[in-house]
């Protein structure tokens, strides 16, 4: 049947046994009939899969870029915000000072007592971090497993032959 005309459809495949091989009808994407044996399947099969594989990091790779632009968008927003936050901490911790000085504390003093308020604030943050920097465990299970995965493919998955030596 090889060069039969067909109407155009997709591609449908009909499978048959002949001249001691297994075949594979095709319809192309042209409408000719084409057989092809199992080799020519397998690699018919592999490059179609190796398509799908680009086609999809394509796909991934598109979806990323538009990720990412909306991310740098989302984080100038946010250091925009972070700046902004900052100049009014700043003007605040102004008022404070002068609200400290109309209550009769000397100038200095004032800016003294706030500058000191932000250093106790500061010193208060930077212990909770520390806190909790050393509740940090890193990667410890994934370096495990990891690990137990190279130990188990250097035996061959067998369990009871041992562990290949570097």
């Amino acid at each position: 049947m090889s060069g039969a005309v067909v109407p155009k459809h997709p591609p449908v495949a009909t499978a048959r046994y002949g001249e001691g091989k297994f075949h594979m009808t095709e319809v192309r994407s042209d409408g000719q009939l084409e057989d092809m044996s199992v080799g020519e399947l397998v690699k018919f099969a592999t490059g179609s899969v190796s398509q799908l594989v680009k086609s999809e990091i394509e796909l991934a790779k598109l979806e990323l870029k538009d990720d990412a632009k909306r991310a740098a968008l989302g984080s100038t927003l946010f250091a925009v915000a972070g700046v902004t936050a900052a100049i009014v901490l700043i003007m605040l911790s102004i008022a404070a000072a002068f609200g400290l000085i109309t209550l009769g504390i000397w100038n200095w003093a004032a800016f003294l007592i706030v500058a000191g308020a932000y250093l106790l604030l500061g010193g208060i943050l930077v212990g909770i971090g520390l806190l909790r920097m050393k509740k940090m465990s890193g990667v410890s299970r994934t370096r495990r497993t990891v690990k137990e995965d190279i130990a188990m493919l250097r035996r061959g998955g067998d369990e009871e032959r041992p562990a290949i030596t570097e």
